[in-house]
Formats: C-alpha cells, structure tokens, sequence
C-alpha cells in the first residue's frame, strides 16, 4: 500500500473513532465527512444544547503535497497523538493551525 493510501485509510478510521464520541451535553450529533476526491477529512458537530444552535467543526484535516495537515483541533486531547500512534511520520504532520513563521519550533513538519 502506498503512502497516500495508507494515510488517508488512518485518517478515515480517526474521524470515525471520534463520531462515535456523544457529546456530554445537549442533542447534538457527530457528522463524519471523509471526501477522498479532495483529501479532505472533517468532524462536524450539529444539533442543539442549553445556548443554542451547535454547528461547528470538531478538526478539519487534509492531505496535502504527501503530508497530513491538521487545518483545525478543537478537541480536548488533540488529534495529532492519534494520527502518530497510528504510524503516521512526525515528519508528514504540519500544524497548519500554528502560523507558518512559528512551526519550525515544533517537533513537526514546517511544510
């Protein structure tokens, strides 16, 4: 299997773990979106708590040039530990949350 392959099957199979998740709060729902025509992997969330309407993007990843770049994480542990326990390189990960100037401080990919 090669490299893209192989991290695009880890990729599906961490936002599918993370829809399993039921929010403690409220009635709201984990909406997996893995569209491998653009490489791009999302957890939404949608429904309703005690403040309103919920609709928001638990963490965006995507695949870009040979590398997984985590575009969002608004979960409480982060993603980034997932996708390492799963095989993919410290080297293929790019914080694109963490402004370009700042990633060469991090133990990942500056891209």
């Amino acid at each position: 299997m090669d490299k893209l392959e192989k991290y695009r099957q880890i990729i599906e199979s961490v936002v599918k773990k993370h829809a399993q998740y039921q929010p403690s709060h409220g009635k709201i729902e984990s909406l997996p979106i893995c569209d491998r025509e653009s490489d791009n992997y999302l957890l939404m969330d949608t429904g309703w708590d005690r403040t309103g309407r919920v609709h928001a993007v638990a963490f965006h990843l995507r695949i870009f040039d040979g590398r997984v770049w985590i575009e969002w994480d608004g979960t409480e542990r982060g993603i980034t530990q997932d996708l390492l326990d799963l095989g993919v390189a410290k080297e293929d990960i790019v914080l694109g949350f963490i402004r370009p100037e700042q990633r060469q401080f991090t133990d990942f990919s500056a891209a």
